[in-house]
This record gives structure tokens, sequence and C-alpha cells, in this order.
């Protein structure tokens, strides 16, 4: 299960809006004789995908997916629970119940009909952060919504002048690009483009293509090649976007906040210290310390060459939810 959550989280930026789903198949004599992850613009599914490669090898097999195989009838391709029926594996392990109506337990319960046996709950955790851009949009009606700051060891994104190139090394701007590669989209305010025209593309070989559609945070007139959102809140009008990276200024930073829209957090922090300069944030509505406990928790950390990567994610509290639909 573990390559399967690997697949599928390579798939992320690529598979909207549909699922970033990985599947591994491994035949009755334990070799894996399948792998599969869904296609860019959501098809083939993931475990079509696989059952290609596998062949005659999945009969008898364990499938290991980490969602449940669609059920539903789509105009793009057969549901995922019938391809598995006609190739026979002895088993499914399933990771997450797929939480969207139109299969919720159906998928499960049509293999479990069929003869094949399913056990669900395997790598749930692991499968559920893999597809944290899909289940947001699904619960909230919007993307999951990443905040990518660069800092200095005292909290400062550039100088006094605006200078910010570079506050981080090589190796976390490579991983930058690597999370640009994983994102449908990026935004930057109207300050940051001014500023810096940045092309925000993806600069790593073999993943040029994979550069993410742009969007500006302006209300200022449109520009060309770059779609405008003119409040934060605009993210609910967004099409086929599971992930979205927000990579723009202390301004823009400050309106996702306020705005209580960002998701996940990433640090990048220098050893340097710039003393005087741009703050990272502005107010965010903050009138006592006390308040500013327990709505974050550290989730992962690395050392990327002379830097440090912090990644943080907004601890689950109650939040209301817009029904959407995807097109898997």
């Amino acid at each position: 299960m573990a390559q399967a959550v690997a697949l599928g989280a390579a798939a992320r930026g690529q598979s909207a809006p549909n699922p970033n789903v990985g599947c591994v198949i491994v035949s009755a004599a334990g070799e894996r004789v399948g792998i599969g992850a869904t296609a860019a613009g959501g098809r083939p599914h993931a475990e079509a995908v696989a059952l290609e490669q596998a062949a005659e090898g999945a009969r008898g097999a364990t499938v290991y997916v980490t969602l449940e195989p669609c059920a539903h009838d789509s105009p793009r391709g057969p549901a995922c629970a019938d391809l598995l029926l006609a190739a026979r594996p002895a088993r499914v392990v399933v990771a997450l119940k797929d939480p969207d109506p139109r299969t919720s337990g159906k998928g499960i319960k049509r293999l479990r009909d069929g003869g094949i046996d399913v056990k669900v709950g395997v790598g749930r955790e692991a499968a559920r952060r893999s597809l944290g851009g899909w289940l947001t949009r699904l619960e909230l009606g919007r993307p999951r919504i990443t905040l990518k700051l660069a800092l200095s060891i005292d909290g400062k994104i550039a100088l006094p002048s605006g200078e910010s190139k570079w506050i981080t090394g090589e190796d976390a701007r490579r991983h930058v690009h690597l999370e640009r590669a994983h994102s449908d989209m990026i935004l930057v305010g109207r300050g940051t483009f001014l500023a810096d025209q940045p092309r925000l593309d993806v600069r790593l070989p073999g993943l040029e293509e994979r550069a993410p559609r742009r969007a500006l945070l302006t209300r200022g007139e449109p520009v060309a090649g770059w779609e405008i959102l003119r409040n934060p809140e605009d993210v609910s009008r967004l099409h086929d976007v599971n992930d979205l990276l927000v990579e723009g200024g202390s301004a823009t930073a400050t309106a996702f906040l306020n705005a209580d829209l960002v998701d996940r957090i990433l640090i990048y922090r220098a050893p340097i210290i710039v003393g005087e300069g741009k703050s990272s944030f502005g107010y965010v509505g903050l009138d006592a310390i006390a308040d500013a406990h327990n709505r974050w928790r550290l989730v992962d950390e690395q050392r990327l060459g002379a830097d440090r990567l912090e990644v943080y994610e907004r601890v689950p509290s109650v939040r209301g939810s817009v029904a959407t639909q995807n097109k898997r």
C-alpha cells in the first residue's frame, strides 16, 4: 500500500478534477505484476492502468488501491469496480472509502457481491494525506490551499527595498519547484507580479511540462495568460483545481489567512538574519497570544542543504462544507 500511496502522490497536480489514486497489483506468487496512477486529466483511472499492465496476471492476485474503486457510470470510461470483477483478483485492499456519494460504499459492495475479498482501511491516513486536495474540494467546494513562504531566521521575507532573491539556497528552491509540479494552480498577488514578473514554471529535469496554471489576486486589470481572482473567496469558483499553491507576498498570505482559507503552510527557513525588512504576515485578527495556539500542527520537517523546511497543517475544526461534484 505504501507504494500505491507514493504512486498516487506523484500524480498530484495532474489528475484534477479526479482524485490522484495509486494502485499496485501483486500476484499470488508475490510478484508485482501491475502498477498505475490516475492519468493526466483524470482518465484512465489508476486501477485501469494497473490492470492493463497486469493482464492475465491479475487473476487470483491482490490489488492495493488508495481509494475505493468507482462504481458509477461515466461517459469517460467504465467503472473500476466492473473492471476488477472482470479481472477476477482474489482480494482488493482499499485504503480509503470514497466519500463521493455516487460511489461511497457501492464499489466495495459490488466487489464483495462478486466474490472478491475486500479489506478496507490499510494505510488510511497516508492515503488521506496523499488525496488531501481532492478530499478538500469534495468536502468544502474549493481546492486545498497551501501557503509557501521563504523566511530568514527572524521571520523576514525581504529587505526593506523588497529584494528577496535569494533567501533560500538551491536545494530549497528545487523543492519549491517539485511542489509546483504537484499543484494544479499557483497564485501570487499583484505586488509580487509587478516586482518580480514571476514565471511560476517548473524548472526540474523531466518535469518541465508540469507547470501549473497561473492565477493573480488583484482588483486591477486582467493580465494575459493569468487567471484573475478578485478576492481569496473566489477560489470556490475555480474549475478543475484540487491543489492551489499560494506563493505571493505578505499581503496575499495575510488575505488568505484572514479569510480562513489556508490548509497547509510550507516554511522554507534560511540560516540568515535580515533585521529590518518585510515581515511574512500582516494583522491576522488576533487580540491575545492565547488565541494563536492550537491552530496549526507541525507534520513534517527536513533539511534542504543549509535550509530547513517546516510543514504545518491546520488543526481540524468544525467548518461549513459545500457540496461539489467531480467528474470521476
